[in-house]
């Protein structure tokens, strides 16, 4: 694999977040349409998560790895990854709540306003913050650093730019969208009287 192992993990997880709204979506909306359907929809992520995150590893770790061979765990490191965790695992409940909250007709909206978003903001930050890691836990976290070589590379920030320009059509084909909806809403509505009335007219003697 080499240097292009990193290619074939980014995709994987493109390909596995490119399907986790949807799915989500249909999952929730399966398990019922109570109000508690939502935290029985975050629960089966959790269980997920449980397998996959946490015992996975933790066989893995101490089965199946020598001992020699575990990784130290330091404070530092801890707290970074698990806000990392907590992160994901706040988005993922969002996901939930979005795709329950959400219109039918809109729910195609939710997938690229977070995965337009996330790219954008994951940039911004990787560009600026630049923590020095060391495995003893006393690295610098906030350490933040500005790159010339990184800015000069014109074509990846006039992708970052096309990413947020999407973002904002997609915000205004759902404006559009509500606006269509409503508009047909009203109309229904403001013809339901005349039609009633009409009927009324028909069945007098």
């Amino acid at each position: 694999m080499g240097k292009y192992e990193w290619i074939l993990y980014a995709v994987v997880a493109g390909l596995a977040w490119g399907t986790y709204v949807p799915l989500v979506g249909y999952g929730g909306k399966q398990l019922g349409g109570a109000p508690t359907a939502r935290l029985l929809a975050i629960l089966c992520i959790g269980v997920a998560y449980l397998l996959i995150g946490v015992l996975f590893p933790l066989f893995y770790l101490f089965v199946m790895t020598p001992a020699e061979q575990r990784p130290s765990v330091n404070t530092m490191g801890a707290i970074f990854a698990g806000c990392g965790g907590a992160a994901g695992a706040i988005g993922a409940i969002c996901v939930v709540f979005a795709t329950k909250a959400a219109p039918e007709s809109q729910r195609l909206f939710i997938p690229p306003v977070i995965f337009g978003l996330a790219p954008i903001l994951a940039t911004l930050i990787g560009a600026f913050w630049h923590p020095i890691a060391d495995s003893k836990g006393t690295g610098e976290p906030f350490h933040f650093q500005v790159q010339e070589a990184l800015f000069q590379n014109w074509k990846l920030w006039a992708g970052v730019v096309l990413v947020g320009f999407g973002v904002v059509l997609v915000f205004l084909a759902r404006g559009e969208l509500e606006a269509a909806e409503s508009k047909k809403s009203s109309s229904v509505t403001s013809s339901a009287p005349s039609n009633s009335a009409s009927s009324a007219e028909e069945t007098k003697p």
